[in-house]
């Protein structure tokens, strides 16, 4: 996929869903303000997640914090913990 049909896609917050189940677009416009951190995603990533991932990714985005100039970057799905580390798979 190249970088103009990246940007075409429709990003959207699932960090902030709204009451009637939709996500609001992401990013801010003037001085909007939202109760937490936002996960933006492309809508068919966000609908193919189920309720689970959503709030792992969510999770793991709000605990590294934005802490700087440049926003945190999680990657949407958590690995996979290898049984031989002592995980669970």
């Amino acid at each position: 996929m190249g970088l103009r049909n990246w940007v075409k896609e429709n990003w959207v917050d699932i960090a902030n869903r709204k009451s009637d189940g939709s996500y609001p677009k992401c990013g801010r416009s003037g001085g909007e303000t939202r109760k937490k951190y936002p996960k933006c995603v492309p809508i068919a990533k966000a609908r193919a997640m189920s309720k689970g991932q959503r709030a792992s990714a969510v999770k793991r985005k709000q605990q590294a914090s934005n802490v700087g100039p440049k926003p945190s970057n999680v990657k949407t799905f958590a690995g996979r913990k290898d049984m031989r580390a002592g995980g669970l798979a």
